[in-house]
């Protein structure tokens, strides 16, 4: 499916945001895991573009845009030694509330933007995708470098435990999905972007969660 260049403008800012947002996200997880400055930049880029790397395996886009594309990797591994640097030097254990906090805005920032960046992947492509597809391939990018981002710090990934956040993305996804061909690329990406950042907001705030065993 062909974009115009203004589409594809937004696009990729919508992707350097959703970077950055994950990115630093990433790095406040591994500075909650006292990891150094290394692990940190590795935990920033891991959840930065890991999604992106598991969605490309699946659509068969080799080598992933990663890789291809540099300049997400760079961003990433720049915005977490900044946020370690930054931590470093004005970090106060009073306020340990206040990164948790920032840490799940960024989260769902990045969870929002990048579901839908996984949904354009899709329609891009593949030729004549189904909204299954478009869906899944969706929440596989939205999620993918959390759960990395868990399993390197030795946490249980979100996506599992955490207030409404896999269905958040499945949710977005599916508006996303539904609305492309009436709506277009970019309307549909914001729509399903905000949709889920308002869920993972609501869930967090009024702690939204599915049933589970106690």
């Amino acid at each position: 499916m062909s974009m115009r260049g203004g589409d594809l403008i937004m696009i990729w800012l919508l992707e350097m945001i959703g970077t950055i947002a994950f990115a630093i996200s990433g790095a406040f997880a591994g500075i909650q895991k006292k990891m150094d400055v290394f692990g940190v930049a590795m935990l920033a880029m891991t959840t930065a573009v890991g999604g992106g790397i598991i969605r490309d395996m699946i659509l068969n886009v080799t080598p992933p845009a990663a890789f291809r594309e540099p300049v997400f990797t760079i961003a990433a591994i720049l915005t977490g030694i900044a946020v370690f640097f930054i931590v470093r030097q004005h970090f106060h254990p009073h306020k340990q509330a206040l990164y948790e906090a920032l840490l799940r805005t960024m989260d769902a920032v990045g969870l929002g933007i990048f579901t839908v960046i996984g949904v354009e992947a899709a329609y891009v492509h593949v030729e004549d995708p189904n909204v299954y597809l478009a869906v899944f391939v969706g929440v596989i990018t939205g999620v993918g470098g959390g759960i990395m981002r868990d399993v390197f710090s030795g946490t249980t990934p979100y996506v599992f435990t955490k207030h409404f956040y896999a269905c958040a993305s499945l949710i977005g996804a599916i508006v996303c999905a539904v609305c492309w061909p009436r709506l277009g690329s970019v309307i549909s990406m914001l729509i399903g972007a905000v949709l889920i950042l308002v869920l993972r907001n609501l869930a967090s705030y009024y702690h939204w969660s599915l049933p589970k065993i106690s």
